[in-house]
């Protein structure tokens, strides 16, 4: 299945048939961390090849395409994340509903707006989103953050290095929206009333003030 954002295609990932441009986007993406003072976040190969395969094995490895070549790559995987279970100097924003993990954010230093690409993708799937990065990425946290992410505290990744553990929680406005709704129903069917039997009949209803 293929999403369409922008002038990008969000797809799921392949292999062997996406190994090359995954690994180059990977390179890419180290380089920029090295650069940027964060020569500690990936290292001794990882992520590799296996790593993907066992996205894939979890259906939620993608790739981002643009004009044919892939540009960027994530995992997008269903909780529970067993190294999210334990959090410190802090706490999650909602700990009780299923969520979605972002991991293994990749992309070309010349390609700009890919974290936008990936949040508008899971966003439309997934409300209850969680992210990590390591405390030296300060890019990612700033993008993070920009994107409405709540930094909750540290979590410890399975070799034991800590990450800064972030979550951005979307409200359900569909109850918002039926309130509205069925109140300029009511509006529309009270035409007529004593101002006394309107505040009687829309007690509770903030669209009034009686």
């Amino acid at each position: 299945m293929q999403h369409s954002l922008r002038n990008r295609i969000v797809r799921k990932a392949s292999l062997p048939a996406d190994a090359e441009g995954i690994m180059q986007v990977f390179s890419a993406a180290k380089a920029i961390m090295v650069s940027t003072g964060n020569a500690n976040q990936w290292r001794e190969g990882y992520p590799s090849l296996e790593v993907v395969g066992s996205d894939i094995e979890r259906d939620g490895s993608y790739v981002i395409e643009q004009d044919g070549r892939i540009v960027g790559y994530f995992a997008f995987l269903a909780s529970p994340d067993p190294t999210y279970a334990t959090i410190y100097d802090g706490k999650w924003l909602d700990d009780t509903l299923p969520y979605h993990v972002i991991h293994r954010i990749a992309s070309y230093p010349d390609v700009h707006g890919i974290f936008d690409s990936i949040i508008d993708f899971c966003a439309a799937t997934e409300p209850n989103l969680r992210i990590d990065t390591h405390r030296d990425n300060r890019i990612m946290q700033h993008v993070i953050e920009k994107h409405g992410f709540t930094y909750c505290g540290i979590i410890h990744i399975a070799t034991g290095d800590e990450r800064l553990a972030y979550q951005r929680v979307e409200t359900d406005l569909s109850f918002t929206t039926e309130r509205f709704t069925a109140e300029i129903d009511a509006k529309e069917y009270i035409k007529g009333f004593r101002r006394t039997e309107l505040c009687v009949l829309l007690a509770g209803v903030t669209l009034f003030n009686c």
